[in-house]
């Protein structure tokens, strides 16, 4: 059986995260790999419920309410989803996971990032992912990417989603050998290639 991995994809909505994660799927099952796609919030069950709430419910909703929403969706993930398929041999790569939390309800929103981290760590009992990814962007450029039709995250502004992107630098810098740093600015093609030399790296362990 080989090696199970959990990766994750992180970065601001615009960033490129999930087109490539799509095509480092492609490319891992066209070499033999078993492959899962997940993200957070809404992995297939009872996170799609969740994830509807997060982004489309119309009403006011609390920071706290907002996280406990999030550290909800992630303990259903990991024990529905995640383990299992780790611990089966599959390569599971997860858009978005606990670094959302900490640079979104943390850094944005300004909740206490180590009761965030400590939270997590109840949420995920104990699993972390093996690499994660943040491909950074200038807010400008992936506020634009995102169009004018935005759901109520995407909606918070400019200040905000800088908060976002320092916040996701000082998780990177804080936990090197996990966090990478990927240039977002770049071709598909380019970042593409990038990705591939990470993952390649975390496969040859």
């Amino acid at each position: 059986m080989k090696r199970g991995l959990f990766i994750t994809f992180e970065g601001a909505d615009g960033c490129g995260k999930t087109t490539q994660l799509k095509l480092l799927a492609e490319d891992l099952m066209m070499r033999g790999y078993d492959v899962v796609i997940t993200r957070e919030p809404g992995a297939k069950g009872l996170g799609e419920k969740i994830r509807e709430i997060l982004l489309n419910y119309d009403g006011d909703v609390s920071d706290r309410c907002e996280s406990f929403l999030f550290l909800a969706d992630r303990a259903q993930h990991i024990d529905m989803i995640v383990n299992p398929a780790v611990e089966t041999g599959k390569i599971v790569l997860c858009d978005r996971h606990t670094d959302s939390s900490v640079a979104y309800q943390g850094y944005g929103r300004g909740l206490p990032v180590e009761r965030i981290k400590m939270l997590n760590e109840l949420a995920v009992n104990g699993r972390h992912p093996d690499l994660t990814i943040v491909f950074d962007i200038d807010v400008e450029t992936s506020m634009s990417r995102v169009g004018d039709e935005k759901d109520r995250l995407e909606s918070a502004g400019m200040e905000f989603f800088n908060r976002v992107r320092n916040g996701y630098l000082e998780i990177a810098k804080q936990e090197p050998q996990r966090v990478k740093v990927l240039n977002a600015a770049k071709s598909i093609d380019e970042i593409q290639k990038d990705v591939k030399k990470l993952v390649e790296n975390l496969l040859l362990i």
